[in-house]
């Protein structure tokens, strides 16, 4: 299976993003399609073999709607401003010479514009490459500012959408107001002119509330174009009740129109029997709604856009002594830039000259500067605060960290919760549903002798109070900002599963080592075994066996030999034995380094030195793990290796308990060292002595126990772990994080960004519920007054144009609600 990503355009409302889903997740081959209504995307996960993305749009286009996914031919596009052309022939020249460099597909220079075009393999062709032809050509070029920025485009694409609104709503009202005045003024006490009066001049009333109403109609236009196709394909949605209401308005009124002028009937009853303003108001409010609702919408993405923003457009390129200004996207890996004080940096790469502290808070949330030396790592976007620092470059373009953060969030932002899925159901079902009740709640009326005019009001009031919109934003908008929130307080969301999964945790598993602690275990003392070798020569040996480990334990052994300015040699052999410690061959020198189980397996115990043995329950009684050391066929060291507990752990194992959850610990150290840590941290339970491998049997128990359960830990040693639980949550150090372990990744090396997710969850959840609550309350009170109930009691009937309005107002309060989460703090 394949998971791709596409943009729907022409969705209106919850039934046209449900009637998507159920169409495209029937065909074969795919095995699910959710839509999300805000952020207008389908998440395609399906089998090449059987069907391609071009069946799939093919059969999204016959619905009514256009996809479009992203290409898979691992080509760039390049959009360059060029410089000194004057003619043809140097149009020509450009595309002649960019044309035959091996790899540049397609070139394309338009001479009226200066602009130039080019489709490119990356492989085997750089975009410095590309602009140095042209360069050399005798022209010049600039890179076109977000040419090939698919995420720039859209946010483009629906600002001119707002302004296309916003430039059709202004004349709406202008003719709706005026036909407002005319048609109720005169029965709110406004009289009008002898010639306007429906009583003295019933045509010329009939014939200017219809001037009136046609540049109205002519604004609202896409409600028909776009709605009445949709009834006729069987699919109708919010557009459909629209138009089908403010039509049946429109032609009633039409008639009565064509009937004064044709003298059918009583005039003055006719004049007195119109209801253009109904339709015109209604369009007017309804396309106000509308306008607010997408400008709303547009800035659930606005996290995103603040992240995309942390990319400077420059970089500063060392070339052979000098600096030359170069466009960001023409870097390369391997090249070497400089970064100034207080320039942020640009892509991903190490130290490689010169001391400086980074602001990384806008990727991790750290608020204080990390200082940086030669050899450190830094991140693009992050922000050089002091000190030159020279770099050179490692990971460039979509291969970033920042880059990485920015496609995991919009994905994020594109997925949806399962408590959508209640949502999505009623839905596809709401607008047939609406339309049947308009028809029989007219039609009752009707019979029950109310009269057509006033059975015609029921119809349109039920048609146009029905609102889809609310229910099928409720979930999704809330979903974009918490993830996007989330984001830029170092907590990355992968999934709305996730999101709300967070919320209802009852159990949470901790990893020890760099998760309750630093991470960063130290040599903390060293006794020998009487009678074997110098301490000094055992420290040499466990580094060289060492430092083919990956193991952070290994790492303070290395750490430690470099403190006493040894010199480490490579092992001449190596083999790692998990959960229990490595053999390693240094000259003729054969090493073990384990845990006691490891010394016993292989005949080496103490050799009755009391003063060592007894070293061992001091070290576990400290929180030590002690790690033996043999060589030349018989135990000679044992180095306690302490791992310092965060300073924070207490507080939030505290704060977890308060809020009814029940902290565990997971480790592989022994019983007795873990328990001294557990005590530390506030935990009750430990499980300790747990290899790798039977982490995840650990969680698996615990859900069979009926608890909904996280695994935290670093995201590497602990995938399996990470996998299995309801929710893996990756504990970051820094920006160095594995962001692809867990459904949750803390990028900010403190645990108190866990408390962040699970609040941040527990706030949108609670937000996605009253956006819920709303939504269904609306239209469960509001299509049975719209049908006339209250008006059975003697109770008043709801005017259509209030009805209308109140629909347009509630997916603005829907979207306006979510938009809070924005001020969320962690």
């Amino acid at each position: 299976m394949k998971t791709i990503q596409a943009q729907i355009k022409g969705m209106h409302c919850a039934a046209c993003s449900g009637r998507i889903e159920r169409v495209v997740g029937g065909m074969e081959g795919v095995e699910e399609a959710p839509v999300n209504l805000a952020a207008e995307t389908l998440s395609l996960t399906y089998d090449p073999d059987k069907l391609s993305t071009e069946d799939v749009a093919e059969r999204i286009k016959g619905l009514g709607f256009e996809a479009l996914f992203p290409q898979d031919s691992g080509l760039e596009s390049l959009h360059l401003e060029l410089g000194g052309m004057h003619c043809a022939a140097c149009s020509s020249r450009i595309e002649r010479v960019t044309g035959n460099l091996d790899g540049v597909n397609e070139a394309s220079v338009n001479l009226a514009a200066n602009t130039g075009s080019f489709i490119f393999d990356p492989a085997l062709v750089s975009r410095r490459d590309i602009r140095q032809a042209i360069s050399g050509a005798g022209f010049t070029s600039e890179v076109q500012s977000g040419g090939s920025n698919l995420f720039e485009t859209r946010r483009r694409e629906a600002e001119e959408k707002l302004a296309a609104q916003k430039r059709e709503m202004i004349p709406a009202f202008l003719f709706a107001l005026p036909l407002l005045i005319l048609s109720m003024g005169h029965m709110w006490g406004m009289p009008l002119p002898l010639w306007l009066d429906p009583i003295h001049a019933p045509q010329t009333f009939a014939g200017v509330q219809l001037l009136l109403t046609l540049p109205v109609v002519w604004s609202g236009r896409n409600f028909y174009l776009q709605g009445i196709p949709a009834l006729l394909r069987g699919g109708p949605n919010m557009d459909s009740l629209v138009a089908m209401g403010t039509g049946a308005a429109f032609v009633y009124s039409l008639w009565n129109t064509i009937a004064i002028a044709t003298g059918l009937g009583d005039p003055v009853a006719h004049a007195m029997d119109l209801y253009f303003e109904s339709a015109a108001v209604l369009i007017a409010m309804i396309s106000l709604g509308k306008y607010f609702e997408a400008r709303s919408k547009i800035k659930t993405s606005d996290a995103i856009r603040s992240l995309m923003q942390l990319t400077p457009d420059t970089a500063t390129l060392l070339r052979d002594g000098e600096q030359v200004t170069i466009s960001v996207d023409e870097v390369e890996p391997g090249d070497t830039l400089l970064i100034k004080p207080g320039e942020r940096i640009p892509v991903d790469g190490t130290v490689a000259d010169g001391r400086s502290s980074v602001d990384e808070s806008m990727l991790t949330g750290e608020p204080m500067p990390v200082g940086k030396d030669i050899g450190d790592s830094v991140a693009g976007g992050t922000l050089n605060t002091h000190g030159a620092l020279t770099i050179t470059t490692e990971r460039v373009g979509q291969d970033t960290m920042l880059a990485r953060i920015i496609r995991l969030v919009q994905e994020a932002q594109g997925s949806k919760a399962p408590i959508a899925n209640m949502a999505d159901t009623i839905s596809f079902y709401f607008v047939p549903t609406v339309m049947t009740l308009a028809l029989i709640a007219g039609a009752a009326w009707y019979l029950s002798g109310a009269g057509f005019p006033f059975s015609l009001r029921i119809f349109v009031a039920v048609m146009v109070i029905a609102c889809p919109c609310a229910m099928g934003l409720a979930t999704p908008v809330s979903i974009m900002v918490g993830t996007g929130r989330g984001a830029q307080l170092g907590v990355l969301i992968k999934s709305g599963r996730a999101l709300q999964e967070a919320g209802s945790l009852d159990t949470v598993i901790f990893d020890k080592t760099g998760t309750l602690t630093h991470g960063r275990p130290e040599v903390a003392d060293i006794t020998m075994v009487r009678g074997t070798m110098a301490q000094t020569e055992a420290v040499y040996l466990a580094a060289a066996a060492e430092s083919q480990s990956e193991h952070p334990l290994a790492q303070a052994f290395v750490r430690h030999a470099k403190s006493l300015e040894l010199d480490i040699p490579q092992p001449d052999a190596f083999e790692a034995i998990p959960g229990k410690g490595i053999k390693a061959t240094i000259g003729y020198r054969e090493v073990l380094i384990g845990n006691w189980d490891f010394m016993q397996e292989h005949g080496f115990g103490f050799d009755e030195d009391t003063f060592a043995e007894a070293a061992v329950p001091h070290y576990e009684s400290q929180g030590a793990t002690v790690i033996y050391f043999a060589s030349e066929n018989r135990l000679n060291a044992l180095f306690a290796i302490a791992d310092e507990i965060r300073d924070e752990t207490p507080e939030v194992i505290a704060t977890l308990k308060k809020a009814g959850l029940t902290p565990i610990m997971l480790t592989g150290d022994n019983a007795k060292t873990a328990q001294v840590v557990a005590d530390k941290a506030g935990i009750e339970t430990v499980v300790a002595g747990v290899l790798p491998d039977r982490k995840a049997e650990e969680v698996d128990r615990l859900q069979k126990q009926g608890r909904k359960v996280a695994m935290i830990g670093d995201g590497i040693n602990d995938a399996p772990a990470l996998a299995k639980a309801d929710i893996g949550i990756a504990m970051g150090s820094g920006i160095d994080v594995a962001v692809e372990s867990g459904d949750v990744v803390l990028m900010k090396s403190d645990l108190r960004s866990l408390l962040t997710a699970l609040n941040l969850s527990r706030a949108t959840m609670s937000n996605i519920k009253q956006n819920l609550f709303w939504a269904f309350a609306f239209n469960t009170i509001g299509i049975p007054v719209a049908a006339g109930v209250l008006h059975i009691f003697g109770g008043p009937t709801l005017n259509p144009m209030i009805a209308g309005t109140a629909m347009a107002m509630s997916s603005v309060t829907v979207v306006s609600n979510a938009l809070r989460l924005r001020f969320f703090k962690g």
